[in-house]
């Protein structure tokens, strides 16, 4: 467990700060937690930043991950239907590929 100086956990402050205004500099937020008399170090504050960021990149990068893995775009669709016009020609046409489909399914 971290150390709290003065009782106060100055990462977790930090946090606060930049859940409640993304946009602050590093030079603001050591400012603002100075007004409230917690003293930060810059490096402290980019530390903090960068976890936070990178949660973030993680997150988008997992979602991006799924969406990829389970959706299928139109593209693959396109590609699909044309892999099974073709299979339809070679086994004579599509109502005999119907017809092998319904076997495989008795």
């Amino acid at each position: 467990m971290a150390r709290k100086k003065d009782g106060v956990n100055r990462s977790e402050e930090i946090r606060q700060l930049y859940r409640a205004y993304p946009k602050l500099t590093v030079k603001e937020v050591v400012s603002t937690l100075a007004d409230k008399g917690i003293k930060v170090a810059d490096t402290l504050v980019y530390f903090v930043k960068g976890k936070l960021k990178g949660q973030r990149g993680r997150r988008k990068r997992m979602v991006a991950n799924v969406a990829a893995s389970t959706g299928t775009s139109r593209n693959d669709a396109v590609v699909t239907i044309r892999k099974v016009k073709g299979l339809a020609a070679e086994v004579g046409g599509l109502n005999q590929l119907k017809a092998l489909v319904e076997a495989l399914t008795e």
